[in-house]
């Protein structure tokens, strides 16, 4: 009996809210006794509404009530505290203030178990059940539990939409379709579900096959990372062997060449990681929406289906497709040839060779996607300039070696095997390996020639003229290519700037005329056997060229 009693009082001093003991007591109007956080959080909740309402009797206040502690029932639960009392155990039958509460219940609510589409409420397991019993209930459509059923009344005249127009892309009841919306494509609502599932499904397929593909994507970057690993630790191990021959010699340069392996092991593992931490991040979002879809796909409510739909629709397509192209596993090897011939050539080719192997880049992602705007090609911007022992005698280099200009008279230079005797040419004295990009701006009647060739091509020859360089001749009204003595016309728009970009593992040439824009004006695919170096070439006086620095 006592034990009985203590149940009683123990339900007779919860708060129907939390389902635990009252902790600082207020009553409402309405006479009903809460926590006092838990009623201030209930209203807050209602203050969206603009009503405030008891959460047992559902009687409404406005405006909002003030409320004090109830100090006479607070000594009184504490006084039963010291008796024994324990909160009530939480009944799991009535609606918290998170779940969907039955519509039909006076006293403290119980937890919907279905919320019926037809007559637009949500009933407990006791309420449902003239849905199972009665037979026009039993037709009505019944769903779980929805806080959104009030999403399915027309605003205008208070009706239930179960008509979707396609025209305006919304819900509409039926007498919208005979006013405002009369005329338009309208289907029913299960019609139109019907047919954006089909669209979910076929998203849902290409989101798959993209996450699949990505997956497939991950895995070659790792495979990579490990081949990068043991190339490099290859490379290390031969430079070594290399540099113990000659290490009175070089000693200096075989640790440069151990730091730089290493740095551009470090560099290249780092950008395939990165491009893995993206396919990975791709997934991640590919796999959220997919879900998303997929749980949408089961909703009953197919209004809310349509509502929910519009804001997922704009899922694009999955456009992932494979960008990953392993070239053989040849990361290092140059530098190792690099590192022989210093030890063929000594001190005498020393300078010279050590800049093809300082300049000598590992390029893993070999089909990775070309720059696009001029933010992204100067991503790969080489400062260049011009070597005095190839320039002819008609040309003039200023500016630190970056600026020439073609001379009335012959220039007083040094005689040199690397000069160009007959033409008006320069070359770079840097070499140029891996992704480059440069850019030159002339002036003068005459126009410029923007080149690469081979070191070794021949030095009374003109660029272009051979298989040893590629040209493009500019002036102030067209463009010419030039390689192995033929000619081909190019059109673009005329400019007094030309960038010129070059993916030497790639066999990649562009060259663009550059303004506001950039404007491709012609693309080279090719096989480049050596290192290139930039050239420059006039056929009339009084035109100067600048390679210029690009920031």
């Amino acid at each position: 009996m006592a034990q009985q009693r203590n149940q009683q009082d123990s339900l007779r001093f919860s708060c129907s809210i939390c389902l635990d003991l009252l902790k600082d007591p207020v009553t409402v109007p309405c006479g009903h006794s809460y926590c006092m956080k838990c009623i201030q959080s209930f209203w807050d909740e209602e203050d969206r509404k603009g009503i405030h309402s008891c959460p047992q009797c559902r009687k409404t206040f406005t405006p909002r009530p003030v409320l004090d502690k109830n100090l006479l029932l607070a000594e009184l639960v504490e006084e039963l505290k010291k008796t024994g009392l324990q909160a009530a155990p939480a009944d799991h039958c009535y609606a918290g203030p998170e779940d969907v509460a039955c519509d039909f219940c006076t006293d403290r609510k119980r937890k919907a178990s279905k919320s019926c589409l037809v007559c637009l409420a949500s009933y407990c397991e006791k309420h449902l059940q003239p849905h199972y019993d009665v037979a026009p209930l039993k037709r009505h459509k019944l769903v779980e539990p929805s806080k959104k059923l009030q999403e399915n009344i027309c605003s205008r005249h208070d009706e239930v939409m179960k008509i979707f127009c396609r025209t305006d892309q919304q819900s509409v009841c039926y007498l919208c379709t005979m006013d405002e919306h009369k005329g338009h494509d309208t289907v029913p609502a299960a019609a139109e579900r019907a047919e954006k599932q089909k669209e979910l499904q076929v998203s849902r397929t290409n989101l798959q096959q993209g996450i699949q593909e990505a997956q497939k994507d991950v895995k070659l970057l790792q495979q990579e990372v490990e081949a990068i690993r043991g190339s490099a630790d290859k490379t290390v191990e031969d430079s070594q062997k290399i540099f113990t021959e000659l290490i009175r010699l070089i000693q200096k340069r075989s640790s440069d060449v151990k730091q730089q392996v290493r740095s551009q092991q470090e560099a290249e593992v780092s950008r395939v990681k990165e491009r893995q931490e993206e396919l990975e991040q791709k997934i991640t979002e590919m796999k959220r929406k997919d879900a998303e879809l997929e749980q949408l796909s089961h909703t009953e409510d197919h209004i809310h289906f349509l509502h929910k739909y519009r804001s997922l629709s704009a899922l694009s397509e999955s456009t992932h497709s494979s960008s990953i192209n392993i070239r053989p596993l040849r990361y290092f090897e140059d530098m190792t040839a690099a590192v022989s011939e210093l030890r063929d050539k000594l001190q005498d080719t020393l300078r010279e060779t050590w800049t093809n192997v300082s300049l000598t880049e590992v390029d893993v992602l070999l089909s990775g996607p070309e720059p696009q705007t001029r933010a992204d090609f100067l991503k790969y911007s080489c400062e260049l300039t011009l070597d005095p022992n190839t320039a002819n005698t008609w040309l003039l280099l200023s500016e630190g070696n970056r600026k020439v200009t073609v001379m009335r008279e012959k220039w007083s230079y040094s005689s040199h095997p690397d000069r160009f005797t007959y033409c008006a040419q320069v070359l770079s004295k840097e070499s140029l390996t891996g992704r480059c990009y440069w850019e030159v701006e002339w002036r003068g009647e005459g126009g410029v020639c923007v080149s690469v060739a081979y070191k070794n091509m021949n030095r009374a020859e003109w660029f272009g003229d051979n298989d040893e360089s590629w040209s493009l001749g500019c002036d102030t009204i067209s463009y010419r290519f030039y390689h192995n003595n033929i000619e081909t016309v190019v059109s673009g728009p005329p400019s007094s700037r030309v960038g010129v970009y070059l993916d030497h593992r790639a066999g990649i040439l562009s060259f663009y005329s550059v303004s506001e824009t950039m404007t491709l004006l012609h693309r080279v695919q090719t096989t480049f056997t050596q290192p290139l170096y930039a050239g420059l070439c006039f056929d009339y006086y009084g035109v100067t060229a600048e390679l210029i620095k690009v920031q």
